[in-house]
């Protein structure tokens, strides 16, 4: 009796809990493939990676590696049991010796390697002669476009370009920073914009003369205004009512009794009938 109950139950079918597992839709599955494919490209890729052997024909103890690939499924990797981590001693060539390139000082013309000026201004002048005070002044843009008649053009967009170091301005601190250009490279490009300095008096000469006469036309103006405000203060203007004055009655037309008065101030004619 026993075997054909268990004959009974088989030919049953299934579990419950078998028979009722989802199936996977399309997109789910293809997702598994993709995952699965980048999974075996890793694997390839870290196999390619492995260095060899460092002696042909050795035999060394493998050990199987579970590896997990987040896609739902383990990669066994085999790894070697000797100890391949151990990064390889590399031997590297000594590094040729370079000489530094030293620079030339233009006023003593003797070798250095760094200063001020040719940090700051590109100018090969070592700390030793940097002369501060004539040479080598520092002059800032205001008064460099003043007193060389320079444009901000002349400074930024001129090839090439004027150097310049940043300073806080010592009248107050709270404004923009002042820029400092070279004298030196200053005077150079004045030359390079007049031309001589004849070209640059004469330019001094007829901004001079323009001032004078903008200056005059401003003054001018200033007493015209100040005559303006005299005059209006002695003369009063009268604002009383204005009374007429009439003269004596003269006839304009009897048969139609019309008559008329003329003010004797302003001339006004009043013209009436009688009845």
């Amino acid at each position: 009796m026993e075997p054909s109950e268990s004959e009974g139950r088989d030919a049953a079918g299934p579990p419950p809990d078998q028979s009722s597992k989802p199936e996977l839709s399309a997109a789910m599955r293809a997702k598994i493939e993709r995952n699965r494919q980048r999974a075996l490209m890793l694997r390839q890729a870290r196999l390619a990676s492995r260095p060899l052997s460092a002696v042909e024909g050795a035999t060394s103890a493998k050990v199987s590696k579970t590896i997990d690939s987040g896609a739902g499924f383990f990669i066994d990797e085999e790894e070697d049991g000797e100890d391949e981590r151990k990064a390889k001693k590399v031997v590297h060539q000594p590094a040729p010796v370079i000489e530094p390139d030293y620079l030339l000082c233009d006023d003593c013309q003797k070798p250095f390697m760094d200063s001020f000026l040719s940090n700051s201004f590109d100018l090969s002048v070592c700390d030793k002669c940097r002369d501060n005070e004539e040479k080598h002044k520092l002059i800032s843009r205001t008064e460099a476009k003043q007193r060389y008649l320079l444009k901000d053009v002349d400074f930024d967009k001129r090839e090439p370009p004027l150097r310049f170091i940043l300073k806080k301005n010592p009248h107050n601190p709270r404004w923009g920073d002042m820029k400092l250009y070279l004298l030196l490279q200053v005077e150079k490009r004045c030359m390079e914009v007049w031309g001589s300095e004849e070209a640059l008096e004469e330019a001094r000469e007829t901004r001079e003369e323009s001032k004078e006469v903008q200056k005059q036309k401003r003054f001018n103006k200033k007493v015209k205004e100040l005559r303006r405000a005299v005059r209006s203060s002695m003369w009063t203007k009268n604002t009383s009512a204005h009374q007429h004055e009439y003269g004596p009655e003269e006839v304009v037309d009897p048969e139609d009794d019309l008559y008329k008065k003329t003010c004797t101030t302003c001339g006004h004619e009043l013209n009436y009938e009688k009845m």
